[in-house]
């Protein structure tokens, strides 16, 4: 993504991608008259500075592999459109906008089978590496478990940005809404993804992941929770 398609907060000098912006003017469009929309949006700009004033500024733009682009400041973005207009915006709607966001690069890949042994030790290797960068960056804090022929890959989040942000500023109850998009991404790649539990309700955001053929995934079905998680037994 090129520097000219970000959006750059004018405060904080923080990096939000110009799709998440366009995400949340659909939004703002659908719910409020023309007169409006121009004011909603910069309640959402402001908050978003004024929340970001009292956090961090330091996850980086697109040098860091997890932020990346928007990444994290993307989610805060999101969840300052969701504080400005919560009393109108659908907790389904709030998951459009990150799978309009996330599934995109993911729906390009649909070739990929988690099934077949070479497309699944690929995947496994993509997160030992993203492992290394969130090392790098000390944002996330990720372990990768050894890889195993015949069990599911095995990854963790013990630190988790977005999270730490929706806890401290209130957001907590829209977290699965940007968390669910997990599942739907591994979806598009033959895989299931099996969850117990995220760093916003626990101490870890864990990541089981096996092809959709898997006995696995009947031995962990899924459910979504009273506060709207997808998850797994």
């Amino acid at each position: 993504m090129k520097d000219s398609e970000l959006q750059i907060d004018r405060s904080c000098h923080v990096l939000y991608s110009k799709p998440c912006k366009k995400e949340i003017l659909a939004k703002i469009t659908l719910h409020y008259p023309e007169v409006e929309r121009e004011a909603v949006w910069e309640q959402v700009q402001l908050r978003y500075e004024e929340l970001l004033s009292k956090w961090r500024t330091d996850l980086g733009g697109k040098k860091n592999f997890h932020n990346g682009v928007g990444g994290t400041y993307d989610c805060i973005a999101i969840m300052c459109f969701y504080d400005v207009c919560r009393d109108v915006v659908t907790f389904r709607e709030m998951e459009e906008i990150e799978e309009n966001l996330i599934l995109p690069s993911f729906r390009k890949l649909r070739f990929v089978d988690i099934n077949k042994p070479f497309w699944k030790k690929l995947m496994y290797r993509a997160f030992s590496t993203a492992q290394k960068h969130c090392d790098t960056w000390h944002d996330y804090e990720m372990d990768v478990a050894p890889y195993e022929n015949s069990k599911p890959i095995y990854y963790e989040f013990t630190a988790c940005p977005a999270a730490e942000f929706a806890k401290r500023f209130g957001f907590a109850d829209i977290m699965p809404a940007l968390c669910n998009v997990d599942y739907a991404s591994m979806e598009l790649l033959h895989a299931k993804l099996v969850r117990t539990t995220t760093c916003v309700d626990g101490c870890r955001c864990d990541y089981t992941i096996c092809g959709d053929k898997d006995p696995y995934v009947k031995e962990h079905p899924e459910y979504r929770d009273e506060n709207g998680y997808r998850r797994n037994k």
